[in-house]
């Protein structure tokens, strides 16, 4: 099966409280926490608390309370940290990389939510 869950990644670990985090929200389906390796002003990542690996696994095996609440959970944050676009933010980047060719670096899908100051392009043209 491509989505083997390993349940010893850092976020299976701190859902399940042995590693402490800087929640942000949480909610019955989902976790946001700051990153500890913040990018930008606002960085918050975004985990659903079941086992899921990318966004794909995510998107096709979860329910559609899972997904609904993970999506919900993402605006309210976007509305709390003030950075919607048109609402007087300035704008926000959301990244989710899946597999080895995109350094996925935790095997537990996440959504990072990036602000709070120019991002610049996302990727650049090699070669």
């Amino acid at each position: 099966m491509p989505y083997d869950y390993d349940d010893q990644n850092i976020f299976a670990k701190i859902l399940r409280g042995e590693i402490p985090n800087n929640t942000v929200m949480e909610t019955e389906h989902t976790l946001a926490f700051n990153d500890i390796h913040a990018q930008a002003p606002v960085h918050v990542l975004v985990i659903p608390k079941g086992p899921y690996v990318t966004y794909d696994h995510f998107a096709l095996a979860a329910s559609e309370a899972e997904i609904v609440d993970f999506t919900r959970v993402c605006g309210r944050i976007c509305a709390a940290a003030g950075i919607q676009p048109g609402e007087g933010g300035q704008g926000y980047r959301t990244i989710s990389n899946a597999g080895e060719a995109a350094v996925q670096e935790v095997p537990h899908y996440h959504l990072h939510i990036l602000a709070g100051r120019p991002l610049g392009r996302m990727l650049q043209k090699v070669g």
